[in-house]
């Protein structure tokens, strides 16, 4: 897709939100595939019964370091971009480049520090989070080489929402079909051909990280982008650095949180349902994770319209491009929460065999989605803030739904409730129903505030 086929400004929004949103959304569901190849691989290492399933134990507790990584590239990627894309609607490129640039900066600083912090304190951090005496071996083998290749996870992941926040989503999902495809292809021949096992793993996915990190800076440095990632404008601001860190605040919050959701609803989950009520929120968390994927693309494939024609001054589209997104986030959390209700065993069957843990998975999946129609209110709503720059609302939304209201409810609802898993599980609808209830509110009062400002001066 060439820029010039993109024109944020005018035309239909809903088929524009439909051309950006497909690529990012194949993105979205393309980027947990290559996450699930390595431990697709390393289960499958022999003896599975000893080596393969050891192995896959220790490469899974090292998912909440790798979300840390990713956590931190989205501070400057989705705090930046916004105001990138403002910054080009204005019509002030210059002003995009310097964000893009010391965005750049911020990453590869952040990558260094962080590639210091898990080497220096890799196994006391694997430790915490569950790396027992049989799979620390394992999972030092694979952190310890994933950490080396920090810088490009963070280029990738940072760089490549500039990308998207052109409209250049076509190019975006090529970004990431790059180093899945190159992954998938490695993992293999590093693993059982080299003989590497684990560590074979980690090198394929850092090199295949590197490959795509070179993709995204040629395409950044090259002729078809709209913004150049040019050295001048590399050397950190804090006028620059500071807003695009508050509004980044919000989706770093989101990401780097969820191995602490994780481990507060297992905690509970394991008081009082056991092994087999752990075994349904890995499932749940699962489908969970999978059925979002649409939503985040959408919100992502509406950002740079929203971004760039409030950058405008152009409230009309701004306003359109609200509905479009609300009334697609809408119809999709109603046709999921439907189809949870109607068939949760299909979902449960996708991620399990075991005819117990489907039966019980089934159960609870009705309960823990079960206001999952009205979320696409929630994201719709959160989102939009992130897009219109607005750094404050979006981190108290981020910050309340997880921290404020879901971890609380967790072990308080167990206090109010006969069956202790039901409450547990009920914490996230009624997180939901109150975030929602609270997103919708705030949204009202203060998206009618930003668009009678731009009609009070519109643009030129």
């Amino acid at each position: 897709m060439s820029r010039q086929n993109v024109d944020l400004g005018s035309g239909s929004v809903g088929k524009l939100l439909f051309s950006l949103a497909v690529p990012t959304i194949t993105s979205q569901i393309v980027n947990m595939l290559y996450n699930l190849v390595d431990r697709v691989y390393i289960g499958h290492m022999q003896p599975v019964e000893t080596v393969g399933k050891l192995a896959l134990t220790g490469v899974g507790v090292c998912l909440p370091i790798i979300m840390v990584i990713s956590a931190f590239a989205a501070l400057m990627a989705f705090g930046g971009a916004p105001r990138a894309s403002i910054a080009e609607g204005r019509g002030d490129l210059e002003e995009s480049e310097r964000i893009m640039g010391n965005s750049m900066t911020m990453l590869v600083a952040a990558s260094v520090v962080l590639t210091v912090v898990f080497l220096v304190f890799a196994e006391p951090m694997l430790r915490i989070f569950g790396a027992s005496d049989n799979t620390i071996g394992y999972a030092l083998d694979y952190m310890r080489i994933y950490a080396l290749g920090t810088i490009f996870v963070q280029v990738t992941l940072g760089m490549n929402a500039y990308i998207t926040a052109q409209g250049f989503t076509v190019v975006g999902m090529k970004t990431v079909l790059i180093g899945a495809i190159l992954n998938t292809v490695l993992d293999p021949i590093f693993i059982f051909a080299f003989g590497m096992g684990v560590q074979g793993a980690a090198l394929a996915t850092i090199l295949s990280q590197a490959v795509s990190a070179v993709w995204v800076l040629k395409f950044l440095t090259g002729k078809k982008t709209k913004w150049h990632l040019r050295r001048e404008h590399l050397r950190p601001r804090a006028k620059v650095v500071l807003p695009a860190l508050a509004l980044g605040a919000s989706p770093f919050i989101m990401q780097s949180t969820e191995s602490l959701i994780t481990v507060c609803f297992n905690s509970s989950l394991q008081t009082y349902g056991g092994d087999l009520a752990v075994g349904a929120m890995t499932v749940l968390s699962s489908i969970m994770q999978f059925a979002m994927m649409p939503l985040q693309g959408l919100t992502q494939g509406a950002q740079p319209i929203v971004s760039f024609n409030y950058g405008a001054r152009n409230p009309q589209r701004v306003r359109r491009a609200f509905r479009v997104l609300l009334m697609a986030c809408l119809a999709y959390s109603l046709l999921l929460w439907a189809l949870v209700q109607l068939v949760p065993q299909l979902f449960a069957l996708m991620f399990t065999s075991d005819s117990e843990l489907v039966a019980y998975a089934s159960w609870a999946l009705r309960i823990y989605m079960a206001a999952t129609g009205i979320f696409g209110i929630q994201i719709a709503c959160q989102q939009t803030f992130v897009a219109l720059g607005n750094a404050k609302i979006s981190l108290f939304l981020a910050v309340l739904r997880k921290i404020i209201l879901l971890i609380p409810l967790i072990y308080i609802l167990p206090h109010f409730f006969a069956d202790k898993s039901f409450a547990v599980f009920l914490a996230e609808p009624v997180a939901d129903v109150l975030a929602v209830c609270t997103t919708a509110t705030m949204f009202a009062v203060h998206f009618k505030k930003s668009m009678n400002a731009l009609e009070e001066k519109p643009g030129l």
